[in-house]
C-alpha cells in the first residue's frame, strides 16, 4: 500500500487483488434493495405519475 498526497489531498494505492477483496466485504455488509413485484412497481409508478402530474 502506497500513499500519495495530490493538491493536499491524500490518496491511497493498493493492488487491485486487496482492492477486490475490501469491495467483497463492503457488498456482503450492505442491506439488499427491495424489489417490487409487478403489480408493485405498477401501483408504485402510477402515484408517481399522478403526484408527478399533480405538481405541473
Amino acid at each position: 500500500m502506497t500513499s500519495l498526497i495530490i493538491d493536499k489531498k491524500k490518496y491511497v494505492l493498493l493492488p487491485e487483488r486487496d482492492f477486490q477483496l475490501l469491495q467483497k466485504k463492503a457488498a456482503i455488509k450492505r442491506k439488499a434493495e427491495k424489489t417490487f413485484t409487478v403489480e408493485e412497481a405498477r401501483t408504485f409508478s402510477k402515484t408517481l405519475i399522478k403526484k408527478w402530474a399533480s405538481g405541473k
